[in-house]
Protein backbone atom coordinates (compact mmCIF):
# COMPACT_ATOMS: atom_id res chain seq x y z
CA UNK A 1 0.00 0.00 0.00
CA UNK A 2 1.09 3.12 -0.91
CA UNK A 3 2.32 5.08 2.39
CA UNK A 4 -0.63 7.39 3.49
CA UNK A 5 -0.83 9.83 6.49
CA UNK A 6 -3.60 10.74 9.19
CA UNK A 7 -3.84 13.73 11.65
CA UNK A 8 -5.67 12.85 14.89
CA UNK A 9 -7.08 15.32 17.05
CA UNK A 10 -7.87 14.10 20.33
CA UNK A 11 -6.14 11.32 22.59
CA UNK A 12 -8.91 9.46 23.86
CA UNK A 13 -10.45 6.12 23.56
CA UNK A 14 -11.71 7.00 20.18
CA UNK A 15 -8.27 8.92 18.74
CA UNK A 16 -6.19 6.17 20.05
CA UNK A 17 -7.85 3.60 19.10
CA UNK A 18 -8.09 4.71 15.19
CA UNK A 19 -4.26 5.25 15.72
CA UNK A 20 -3.43 2.18 16.55
CA UNK A 21 -5.91 0.41 13.98
CA UNK A 22 -4.65 2.62 11.22
CA UNK A 23 -1.12 2.28 11.99
CA UNK A 24 -1.55 -0.91 11.95
CA UNK A 25 -2.47 -0.93 8.43
CA UNK A 26 0.44 0.89 7.18
CA UNK A 27 -0.81 5.10 7.78
CA UNK A 28 1.78 7.13 9.25
CA UNK A 29 -0.42 8.92 12.06
CA UNK A 30 -0.01 11.82 14.26
CA UNK A 31 -2.43 12.36 17.47
CA UNK A 32 -2.71 15.97 18.32
CA UNK A 33 -3.78 16.54 22.15
CA UNK A 34 -4.14 19.61 24.01
CA UNK A 35 -3.05 19.09 26.73
CA UNK A 36 0.83 18.96 28.31
CA UNK A 37 0.20 15.26 29.26
CA UNK A 38 -1.03 12.08 27.70
CA UNK A 39 -3.34 11.07 30.54
CA UNK A 40 -7.18 10.29 30.77
CA UNK A 41 -9.38 11.63 33.11
CA UNK A 42 -12.24 9.86 34.57
CA UNK A 43 -13.31 6.90 36.90
CA UNK A 44 -14.64 3.80 35.84
CA UNK A 45 -15.30 1.29 32.33
CA UNK A 46 -17.11 -1.38 31.66
CA UNK A 47 -15.70 -3.39 28.73
CA UNK A 48 -18.47 -5.55 26.28
CA UNK A 49 -17.53 -7.77 23.37
CA UNK A 50 -17.91 -5.03 20.71
CA UNK A 51 -14.33 -3.16 22.46
CA UNK A 52 -13.44 -6.64 24.29
CA UNK A 53 -12.86 -7.65 20.60
CA UNK A 54 -10.61 -4.83 19.14
CA UNK A 55 -8.60 -5.07 22.34
CA UNK A 56 -7.69 -8.65 21.12
CA UNK A 57 -7.30 -7.75 17.37
CA UNK A 58 -4.78 -5.31 19.01
CA UNK A 59 -2.72 -7.55 21.05
CA UNK A 60 -3.63 -6.27 24.23
CA UNK A 61 -5.86 -9.00 25.49
CA UNK A 62 -3.57 -10.40 28.31
CA UNK A 63 -2.38 -7.26 29.60
CA UNK A 64 -5.82 -5.85 29.86
CA UNK A 65 -6.88 -8.97 32.58
CA UNK A 66 -3.71 -8.33 34.64
CA UNK A 67 -5.67 -5.48 35.83
CA UNK A 68 -9.03 -5.47 35.48
CA UNK A 69 -12.13 -8.15 36.25
CA UNK A 70 -14.96 -10.19 34.92
CA UNK A 71 -17.42 -9.37 38.08
CA UNK A 72 -19.58 -12.28 38.78
CA UNK A 73 -22.74 -10.76 38.29
CA UNK A 74 -24.43 -7.38 37.33
CA UNK A 75 -26.92 -7.55 40.51
CA UNK A 76 -29.57 -4.71 40.26
CA UNK A 77 -31.45 -3.17 43.13
CA UNK A 78 -34.73 -1.00 44.01
CA UNK A 79 -35.42 0.28 47.25
CA UNK A 80 -32.56 -2.35 48.19
CA UNK A 81 -34.46 -5.38 47.54
CA UNK A 82 -32.72 -7.10 44.18
CA UNK A 83 -35.11 -7.36 41.41
CA UNK A 84 -32.29 -9.15 39.67
CA UNK A 85 -28.85 -10.56 39.20
CA UNK A 86 -27.53 -11.36 35.73
CA UNK A 87 -24.55 -12.93 34.92
CA UNK A 88 -23.88 -11.44 31.56
CA UNK A 89 -20.90 -13.93 30.39
CA UNK A 90 -23.68 -16.89 30.65
CA UNK A 91 -25.99 -15.27 29.16
CA UNK A 92 -22.91 -15.17 25.96
CA UNK A 93 -22.15 -11.28 26.40
CA UNK A 94 -18.12 -11.19 27.52
CA UNK A 95 -17.96 -7.76 29.87
CA UNK A 96 -14.84 -6.73 31.90
CA UNK A 97 -14.18 -4.11 34.32
CA UNK A 98 -11.43 -1.85 34.63
CA UNK A 99 -10.35 2.00 35.21
CA UNK A 100 -9.98 4.46 32.26
CA UNK A 101 -7.08 5.59 33.61
CA UNK A 102 -5.62 1.74 32.73
CA UNK A 103 -7.35 1.49 29.68
CA UNK A 104 -6.13 5.14 28.54
CA UNK A 105 -2.20 3.57 29.29
CA UNK A 106 -2.41 0.48 27.48
CA UNK A 107 -3.57 1.91 24.77
CA UNK A 108 -1.19 4.86 24.50
CA UNK A 109 1.26 2.38 25.34
CA UNK A 110 0.35 0.27 22.27
CA UNK A 111 0.03 3.87 19.72
CA UNK A 112 3.23 4.40 20.72
CA UNK A 113 4.83 0.93 19.73
CA UNK A 114 2.71 1.23 16.93
CA UNK A 115 4.81 4.09 15.66
CA UNK A 116 2.29 6.71 16.35
CA UNK A 117 3.26 10.35 16.77
CA UNK A 118 1.32 11.66 20.02
CA UNK A 119 1.46 15.79 20.10
CA UNK A 120 1.15 17.27 23.51
CA UNK A 121 0.76 20.54 24.07
CA UNK A 122 -1.13 20.66 20.36
CA UNK A 123 -4.35 22.27 20.61
CA UNK A 124 -6.95 21.91 17.43
CA UNK A 125 -8.96 24.95 16.75
CA UNK A 126 -10.40 23.41 13.39
CA UNK A 127 -9.95 21.35 9.91
CA UNK A 128 -11.02 21.67 6.53
CA UNK A 129 -12.62 19.30 3.84
CA UNK A 130 -9.69 18.90 1.58
CA UNK A 131 -7.85 17.03 4.92
CA UNK A 132 -6.08 20.03 6.92
CA UNK A 133 -5.93 20.32 10.52
CA UNK A 134 -5.76 23.97 12.05
CA UNK A 135 -3.56 24.42 15.24
CA UNK A 136 -3.90 27.20 17.74
CA UNK A 137 -0.22 28.16 17.14
CA UNK A 138 -1.72 29.22 13.19
CA UNK A 139 -0.31 26.33 11.46
CA UNK A 140 -1.80 23.73 9.57
CA UNK A 141 -0.99 20.27 9.19
CA UNK A 142 -2.12 18.01 5.91
CA UNK A 143 -3.21 14.46 5.54
CA UNK A 144 -4.92 12.04 3.36
CA UNK A 145 -7.38 12.07 5.99
CA UNK A 146 -8.39 14.23 9.24
CA UNK A 147 -10.18 12.20 12.28
CA UNK A 148 -12.17 14.58 14.64
CA UNK A 149 -11.59 12.53 17.83
CA UNK A 150 -11.89 15.52 20.26
CA UNK A 151 -15.18 15.44 22.28
CA UNK A 152 -18.53 16.34 22.75
CA UNK A 153 -17.37 20.27 22.61
CA UNK A 154 -15.26 19.22 19.07
CA UNK A 155 -13.87 22.10 17.63
CA UNK A 156 -13.14 19.76 13.94
CA UNK A 157 -16.81 19.06 14.07
CA UNK A 158 -17.43 22.90 14.79
CA UNK A 159 -15.35 24.41 12.30
CA UNK A 160 -16.72 22.37 9.47
CA UNK A 161 -20.43 23.41 10.59
CA UNK A 162 -21.69 20.44 11.13
CA UNK A 163 -25.76 20.56 12.56
CA UNK A 164 -26.98 18.15 15.29
CA UNK A 165 -29.64 18.06 17.68
CA UNK A 166 -29.29 17.60 21.76
CA UNK A 167 -31.62 15.96 23.76
CA UNK A 168 -30.83 16.53 28.05
CA UNK A 169 -32.45 14.09 30.48
CA UNK A 170 -33.43 14.95 33.35
CA UNK A 171 -30.65 12.87 35.44
CA UNK A 172 -27.24 13.44 35.63
CA UNK A 173 -23.87 11.95 37.11
CA UNK A 174 -20.73 12.34 39.42
CA UNK A 175 -18.17 9.53 38.79
CA UNK A 176 -15.62 8.55 41.27
CA UNK A 177 -12.52 6.36 41.43
CA UNK A 178 -12.05 5.35 44.99
CA UNK A 179 -10.60 1.96 47.49
CA UNK A 180 -12.92 -0.89 47.44
CA UNK A 181 -12.75 -0.77 51.08
CA UNK A 182 -14.51 -4.55 50.57
CA UNK A 183 -13.75 -5.54 54.48
CA UNK A 184 -15.42 -2.80 55.47
CA UNK A 185 -18.61 -3.39 53.76
CA UNK A 186 -18.96 -6.71 54.23
CA UNK A 187 -18.91 -5.92 58.20
CA UNK A 188 -21.97 -3.96 57.24
CA UNK A 189 -23.72 -6.54 54.64
CA UNK A 190 -21.96 -9.57 54.94
CA UNK A 191 -24.15 -11.85 53.10
CA UNK A 192 -23.67 -9.23 49.81
CA UNK A 193 -21.37 -10.32 46.91
CA UNK A 194 -19.26 -7.22 47.07
CA UNK A 195 -17.00 -8.13 43.75
CA UNK A 196 -20.68 -7.82 41.55
CA UNK A 197 -21.93 -4.70 40.07
CA UNK A 198 -24.48 -3.47 42.08
CA UNK A 199 -27.08 -0.64 40.35
CA UNK A 200 -28.85 0.60 43.62
CA UNK A 201 -31.31 2.23 42.58
CA UNK A 202 -33.60 4.28 45.11
CA UNK A 203 -36.73 6.31 43.75
CA UNK A 204 -38.52 7.18 47.35
CA UNK A 205 -38.14 9.30 49.36
CA UNK A 206 -36.27 11.12 46.21
CA UNK A 207 -34.30 10.18 43.69
CA UNK A 208 -30.44 8.70 43.99
CA UNK A 209 -29.04 5.87 42.02
CA UNK A 210 -25.29 4.68 43.44
CA UNK A 211 -23.79 2.46 40.63
CA UNK A 212 -21.41 0.05 41.96
CA UNK A 213 -18.52 -0.99 40.05
CA UNK A 214 -15.14 -3.21 41.15
CA UNK A 215 -12.88 -1.90 38.70
CA UNK A 216 -10.02 -4.37 39.95
CA UNK A 217 -8.57 -6.26 43.58
CA UNK A 218 -8.00 -2.48 45.45
CA UNK A 219 -10.17 0.15 43.10
CA UNK A 220 -13.79 0.61 42.93
CA UNK A 221 -15.83 2.69 40.11
CA UNK A 222 -19.19 4.39 41.77
CA UNK A 223 -21.40 6.90 39.69
CA UNK A 224 -23.57 8.69 41.56
CA UNK A 225 -27.01 9.51 39.70
CA UNK A 226 -29.20 12.52 40.99
CA UNK A 227 -31.91 14.77 39.39
CA UNK A 228 -30.49 18.27 38.04
CA UNK A 229 -33.21 19.55 39.90
CA UNK A 230 -32.10 18.17 42.98
CA UNK A 231 -29.69 20.52 44.46
CA UNK A 232 -28.23 18.37 47.57
CA UNK A 233 -28.28 15.14 45.53
CA UNK A 234 -25.72 16.85 42.28
CA UNK A 235 -23.88 18.92 44.73
CA UNK A 236 -20.73 19.35 43.49
CA UNK A 237 -17.55 19.63 43.64
CA UNK A 238 -18.15 17.79 47.33
CA UNK A 239 -21.09 15.59 47.38
CA UNK A 240 -23.73 16.00 50.18
CA UNK A 241 -22.40 12.66 52.56
CA UNK A 242 -25.47 13.09 54.32
CA UNK A 243 -27.52 12.99 51.68
CA UNK A 244 -26.20 10.39 50.12
CA UNK A 245 -25.66 8.03 52.85
CA UNK A 246 -28.94 8.56 54.77
CA UNK A 247 -30.31 6.79 51.75
CA UNK A 248 -27.38 4.38 51.19
CA UNK A 249 -26.13 3.83 54.70
CA UNK A 250 -24.60 0.12 53.87
CA UNK A 251 -22.19 2.08 51.15
CA UNK A 252 -21.17 4.51 53.52
CA UNK A 253 -17.31 3.34 53.80
CA UNK A 254 -16.69 4.42 50.08
CA UNK A 255 -19.29 7.41 49.84
CA UNK A 256 -16.99 8.71 52.55
CA UNK A 257 -13.83 7.86 50.02
CA UNK A 258 -15.74 10.10 47.39
CA UNK A 259 -16.55 12.90 50.24
CA UNK A 260 -12.89 13.39 50.00
CA UNK A 261 -12.72 13.80 46.24
CA UNK A 262 -13.91 16.86 43.46
CA UNK A 263 -16.45 15.44 41.41
CA UNK A 264 -18.09 17.09 38.36
CA UNK A 265 -21.57 16.75 37.71
CA UNK A 266 -22.48 15.83 34.03
CA UNK A 267 -26.20 16.15 32.96
CA UNK A 268 -27.11 12.90 30.83
CA UNK A 269 -27.40 14.08 26.95
CA UNK A 270 -27.49 12.92 23.69
CA UNK A 271 -25.86 14.35 20.32
CA UNK A 272 -27.27 13.18 16.69
CA UNK A 273 -25.28 14.73 14.10
CA UNK A 274 -26.34 15.42 10.50
CA UNK A 275 -23.42 13.63 9.01
CA UNK A 276 -20.47 12.05 10.97
CA UNK A 277 -18.15 12.50 7.87
CA UNK A 278 -17.34 15.90 5.64
CA UNK A 279 -14.78 15.65 2.67
CA UNK A 280 -11.73 14.10 3.83
CA UNK A 281 -13.01 13.89 7.70
CA UNK A 282 -14.40 11.59 9.95
CA UNK A 283 -16.01 12.34 13.67
CA UNK A 284 -15.78 9.72 16.04
CA UNK A 285 -16.70 9.28 20.27
CA UNK A 286 -18.69 12.07 21.44
CA UNK A 287 -17.77 14.35 18.87
CA UNK A 288 -19.84 12.35 16.84
CA UNK A 289 -22.35 10.41 18.89
CA UNK A 290 -22.21 11.69 22.73
CA UNK A 291 -25.27 9.35 24.31
CA UNK A 292 -26.53 8.59 27.99
CA UNK A 293 -24.35 6.15 29.99
CA UNK A 294 -27.21 3.81 30.24
CA UNK A 295 -25.98 1.29 28.41
CA UNK A 296 -22.38 1.85 29.23
CA UNK A 297 -22.04 1.99 25.48
CA UNK A 298 -20.68 5.88 25.04
CA UNK A 299 -16.76 4.24 24.67
CA UNK A 300 -17.59 1.29 23.33
CA UNK A 301 -19.13 3.00 20.55
CA UNK A 302 -16.78 4.94 20.19
CA UNK A 303 -13.93 2.85 19.93
CA UNK A 304 -15.79 -0.05 17.90
CA UNK A 305 -16.34 3.02 15.18
CA UNK A 306 -12.64 4.05 15.56
CA UNK A 307 -11.52 0.57 14.59
CA UNK A 308 -14.32 -0.18 11.39
CA UNK A 309 -12.91 3.30 10.08
CA UNK A 310 -9.16 2.83 10.07
CA UNK A 311 -10.69 -0.31 8.25
CA UNK A 312 -12.53 1.49 5.77
CA UNK A 313 -10.14 3.63 4.36
CA UNK A 314 -7.51 1.13 4.65
CA UNK A 315 -9.52 -0.99 1.94
CA UNK A 316 -9.99 2.77 -0.71
CA UNK A 317 -8.42 4.37 -3.00
CA UNK A 318 -6.71 7.33 -1.77
CA UNK A 319 -8.90 9.66 -3.97
CA UNK A 320 -11.84 7.61 -3.03
CA UNK A 321 -11.44 7.93 0.80
CA UNK A 322 -14.02 10.60 0.50
CA UNK A 323 -16.71 8.04 -0.95
CA UNK A 324 -15.38 5.55 1.40
CA UNK A 325 -15.68 7.78 4.38
CA UNK A 326 -19.17 8.40 3.42
CA UNK A 327 -20.14 4.31 2.80
CA UNK A 328 -18.75 3.63 6.27
CA UNK A 329 -20.99 6.14 8.20
CA UNK A 330 -24.24 4.53 5.72
CA UNK A 331 -22.69 0.84 7.00
CA UNK A 332 -21.58 1.40 10.53
CA UNK A 333 -23.83 4.50 11.93
CA UNK A 334 -27.52 2.94 12.55
CA UNK A 335 -25.87 0.29 14.61
CA UNK A 336 -24.60 3.69 17.23
CA UNK A 337 -27.87 5.50 16.43
CA UNK A 338 -29.77 2.92 17.77
CA UNK A 339 -27.56 2.10 20.67
CA UNK A 340 -28.45 6.08 21.26
CA UNK A 341 -32.02 5.88 21.07
CA UNK A 342 -32.07 2.80 23.84
CA UNK A 343 -29.60 4.29 25.99
CA UNK A 344 -31.72 8.12 25.50
CA UNK A 345 -35.08 6.00 26.53
CA UNK A 346 -33.46 4.21 29.74
CA UNK A 347 -32.37 7.69 31.08
CA UNK A 348 -35.53 9.26 30.24
CA UNK A 349 -37.94 6.37 31.66
CA UNK A 350 -35.35 4.99 34.70
CA UNK A 351 -35.86 1.66 33.23
CA UNK A 352 -32.97 0.44 34.37
CA UNK A 353 -34.42 0.28 37.93
CA UNK A 354 -36.33 -2.86 36.89
CA UNK A 355 -33.32 -5.08 36.32
CA UNK A 356 -33.01 -7.54 33.55
CA UNK A 357 -31.85 -5.74 31.23
CA UNK A 358 -29.69 -8.22 29.70
CA UNK A 359 -32.31 -9.43 27.24
CA UNK A 360 -33.09 -8.89 23.49
CA UNK A 361 -32.02 -5.60 21.59
CA UNK A 362 -30.52 -4.20 24.42
CA UNK A 363 -27.61 -6.90 23.84
CA UNK A 364 -27.54 -5.26 20.24
CA UNK A 365 -24.41 -3.02 20.47
CA UNK A 366 -22.85 -4.91 23.43
CA UNK A 367 -22.34 -8.47 21.09
CA UNK A 368 -21.15 -6.70 17.94
CA UNK A 369 -18.20 -7.60 16.71
CA UNK A 370 -16.29 -4.95 14.57
CA UNK A 371 -13.69 -7.15 13.68
CA UNK A 372 -15.89 -9.58 12.44
CA UNK A 373 -15.61 -9.31 8.35
CA UNK A 374 -19.06 -10.41 7.83
CA UNK A 375 -21.16 -8.80 10.47
CA UNK A 376 -22.54 -6.29 8.06
CA UNK A 377 -23.36 -8.45 4.66
CA UNK A 378 -26.75 -7.95 5.56
CA UNK A 379 -26.66 -4.22 5.53
CA UNK A 380 -24.79 -4.47 2.54
CA UNK A 381 -27.05 -6.13 0.75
Amino acid sequence: MTSRHAEISGAGFAGLTAAIALAQRGWSVRVHEKGESLREQGAGIVLWQNTLSVLDAFGLSDEIAERSMVPPFYETRMQNTIVSDEDPLALGIPWRTMTRPFLHSVLSKAAKAAGVEIATGSEVVGATEAGALKLADGSEVEADLIVGADGVASPTRDSLGIGYDRWHAKDGITRFLVPRRKEDLQKIEPDTEWDNVIDFWNLEPRVLRVLYTPANAEELYIALMAPADDAEGSAVPTINLEVWTSIHPQLTPVLEEAAKIEGKYFRYQTNRLETWTKGRVALIGDAAHAMAPALAQGGGCAMMNAYTLAEAVSAAEVGDLPDALTEWERIERPYTDRCQDRSQNFADTRGMAQGGQFVGESNETALYDPTDPHRHDHAIA
